[in-house]
């Protein structure tokens, strides 16, 4: 899906109803709006109302909380989602990571930082999609099949719901097999940001994209550890 600038739409969840207000207005200055929700109930109810382009969700809400919410989103949708925690702990970011989200934030946080995270999620979801280097739009590796013009994947004939960030670490591996990539190689072509030394979000990442394509495949992996170096997708036998 492709989206301009102005068209942008995006769910916010906080019962923080200021904080909301001041982020509007930021937002709305980029050309981008927002629908805001105070609680996990009312973001579910908006989010099956109309489509969105990304959700931003703070963790601690009433009714349902933000890690409730995306699990539920996460049933359907591979949207990007971006969390906000008001707690500074590896274990509420590693939480949203595993649940599938795609970023997080700590509170209390400068409102021009989320404008800029969220721009930059909008910018590599939807703005541009990168085209694979050699032209090709269809992988096959290994039992998996990739096709990025559609974004599907599958392994052994099943099909795999993979989140945006998750598809984009596999096409990189699909088109370089045998390849090692260092943790800071994977976040700077995923996400094209600096790296900051943070290991955990690609750590995150790669697991959960390992346990969805190793699902029911017997043990046999696809993704491979490499001690004191990084990860590699094997090459076929």
């Amino acid at each position: 899906m492709r989206a301009g600038k102005a068209e942008y739409q995006i769910l916010a969840a906080d019962d923080e109803a200021e904080l909301l207000d001041i982020l509007e207005l930021y937002l709305d200055r980029e050309g981008i709006k927002m629908k805001k929700a105070q609680d996990g109930i009312e973001a579910m109810r908006l989010f099956r109302q109309r489509a969105f382009h990304l959700v931003l969700l703070d963790i601690m809400m009433p009714g349902l909380d933000g890690f409730a919410v995306l699990r539920k989103i996460r049933e359907t949708s591979r949207i990007p989602a971006i969390m906000l925690t008001a707690k500074d702990q590896d274990y509420d970011k590693i939480l949203g990571l595993e649940l599938g989200a795609d970023d997080y934030i700590t509170k209390p946080y400068n409102p021009l930082e989320v404008v800029a995270r969220i721009k930059a999620q909008l910018r590599r979801n939807y703005d541009y999609w990168r085209e694979p280097e050699d032209g090709k739009h269809e992988f096959s590796l290994r039992g998996v099949k990739m096709n990025i013009a559609e974004g599907t994947v599958e392994r052994s004939g099943r099909s795999i719901e993979v989140t945006s960030t998750e598809f984009r670490i596999l096409q990189m591996f699909m088109e370089y097999p045998g390849t090692i990539f260092t943790k800071q190689q994977i976040f700077e072509r995923v996400w094209d940001e600096p790296y900051a030394g943070d290991d955990n979000t690609v750590m995150v990442h790669i697991s959960n994209l390992r346990k969805k394509l190793e699902e029911g495949e017997g043990g046999e992996p696809f993704i491979r550890t490499i001690k004191g170096l990084g990860y590699k997708a094997e090459k076929e036998i």
